[in-house]
């Protein structure tokens, strides 16, 4: 069985930039969305960072996907960035940036997971590519299915 939503639109403004020290990396990402008028976009960056908040999935036996996100998961810095890709979308006029991340701490130990707005801050910098996509809704809305929060896109 193969199921899914999708929706065709078209590429716009490509805007390159970079997160200065201490700015969080989904605060910076949507701020510069922001300041660029966009509205949905893709993104895909690499840096470091001071510390960073992320979750990953675990078992919920209780959950109707018997899966979901565990708690937040703080680790302290510094930290290698490795790469980094997410989608800008909008949940009740409001982005909701979904994003996820391949780390490595000071031992080289790799962890990634689901990244956590308001909790990773940049150390030195964080190099991205902000890639705005047009005629299509980008939406990030409750999916009964999964009783979660989803990816939608739409015409």
């Amino acid at each position: 069985m193969i199921r899914f939503n999708e929706a065709c639109g078209n590429a716009g403004k490509v805007v390159a930039a970079r997160l200065l020290p201490d700015t969080d990396l989904i605060e910076g990402i949507e701020e510069i969305c922001k300041s660029n008028q966009i509205k949905y976009a893709y993104v895909s960056c690499f840096g470091s960072f001071k510390k960073c908040g992320y979750m990953y999935l675990v078992p919920k036996t209780t959950a109707k996907v018997k899966a979901g996100y565990g708690d937040i998961i703080t680790k302290e810095g510094p930290i290698e960035f490795l790469n980094g890709t997410g989608v800008v979308c909008q949940n009740n006029n409001k982005y909701d940036t979904h994003f996820h991340a391949t780390m490595c701490d000071k031992n080289g130990a790799v962890f990634g997971g689901h990244i956590v707005k308001g909790h990773t801050p940049t150390l030195t910098t964080v190099d991205l590519i902000i890639m705005e996509i047009k005629d299509v809704e980008m939406l990030r809305v409750y999916d009964e299915e999964t009783d979660l929060t989803q990816f939608l896109p739409q015409k």
